[in-house]
């Protein structure tokens, strides 16, 4: 189980977070990144399911997020998981192969990253499988006191 603070959220200051997988052989590993960078890179998810910010969201969603996350809960919330890739950037040095950027997309949590990254998470763990692990530290992991 992982503990997640949420230094601006005053109705509470944390939530509990536990694996998606849990079995020996499931090849998925946990990362833990850096919110504002995992954000960055899902809203460039081609699909067309990237959600807006949890305060244009409708009440109700919040309202009922909020009790999801709410620590003493008996079920505790899985953390978000997520596919990684990297692409080619846009401008010229994209084009030309020199810069590429990460996109992240959500297979579960993308609400639960976006409340607890409004809630002042500045790091959480995801779920990611192993082969695109080393991709997601690179581009999202978190460094300690910021993104370098």
């Amino acid at each position: 189980m992982w503990t997640v603070p949420l230094p601006e959220h005053p109705p509470f200051a944390f939530v509990h977070l536990k694996r998606v997988f849990t079995l020996p052989d499931s090849r998925h590993v946990v990362v833990l990144v850096d919110a504002k960078a995992l954000l960055a890179c899902a809203d460039r998810d081609p699909t067309d399911y990237v959600l807006p910010a949890p305060q244009y969201w409708q009440q109700g969603k919040v309202k009922g997020l909020r009790e999801f996350l709410e620590p003493g809960q008996t079920r505790i919330p899985e953390m978000p998981y997520v596919l990684f890739s990297t692409r080619r950037a846009k401008g010229l040095a994209g084009w030309l192969g020199l810069a590429s950027e990460g996109v992240v997309s959500f297979r579960n949590g993308q609400h639960r990253a976006r409340y607890l990254t409004h809630a002042g998470a500045i790091c959480f763990p995801v779920e990611v499988h192993e082969t695109e692990a080393e991709a997601l530290r690179k581009w999202c992991g978190w460094v300690g006191a910021g993104r370098h």
